[in-house]
């Protein structure tokens, strides 16, 4: 256990054999929050462009089955360091009042990595929210990302101690707004509960090969000071 406060706790696990990153395990008690909202608002990337301030560009790039997807999604990191970007698989599965989604890196021709943003790797990452009651959930975040290059040691320490709990904290207040604005923004429309509703394109499997961190240039980081920045109020 690294963090423990507020409800929200964060655990990271020691480096297992051939792999080069640690797993994170972050899990809150979401008040007020339906199980069946935390899920909408995890899936929903327009409403996602509105509440995540760490976006910079997000997009489906098509299906492989009616649970299953593939994306792109751009995030700021924190000055000086570089921004980062992935293309991952997505597959998502209700289990009675509970949800999973899971995903991981792939390579897909048409989107190779950008001069402008390093190409990170997700080995493994995903959700599983538990219902608590009607109007009561458990999110837990599972987390094993190679965010590429020779980070120093200041970014593993706020990833694990402030970027998680932060994350996870907005998420929760993110929820809080969905309803309305959902309502306001094609409220009948969610392709993730009604796979008749996608439009996107289907995506044969032989398009795609699994994304290795070692096929990727590495970006040397490691001498990187911390800038000050203003935190966000959020």
């Amino acid at each position: 256990m690294s963090y423990s406060k507020g409800g929200t706790t964060v655990w990271t696990q020691g480096l297992e054999e051939g792999k080069s990153v640690h797993k994170i395990k972050c899990r809150m008690v979401c008040k007020d929050v339906p199980a069946e909202t935390m899920y909408d608002v995890l899936h929903d990337i327009e409403y996602r462009k509105k509440w995540d301030s760490n976006v910079i560009e997000t997009f489906d790039i098509g299906k492989l089955t009616v649970n299953a997807d593939v994306g792109y999604y751009s995030w700021k990191c924190p000055k000086p360091l570089q921004n980062r970007d992935v293309i991952t698989l997505r597959s998502w599965l209700p289990i009675g009042k509970d949800y999973i989604i899971m995903n991981y890196s792939v390579k897909h021709a048409k989107y190779p990595p950008r001069k402008d943003r390093v190409r990170a790797v997700s080995i493994q990452t995903g959700y599983m929210i538990q219902s608590q009651g009607p109007s009561n959930c458990t999110l837990t975040y599972m987390a094993q990302v190679d965010p590429r290059g020779s980070l120093p040691k200041w970014v593993v320490n706020k990833s694990s101690h402030f970027l998680a709990p932060h994350a996870m904290k907005k998420i929760s207040k993110a929820c809080m707004k969905y309803a309305e604005w959902k309502q306001r923004h094609r409220p009948n429309f969610k392709p993730w509960l009604y796979p008749e509703q996608t439009t996107l394109p289907t995506i044969p499997l032989s398009d795609l090969s699994i994304q290795h961190a070692e096929s990727l240039e590495n970006i040397d980081e490691s001498s990187l000071a911390e800038t000050p920045e203003r935190e966000d109020s959020d």
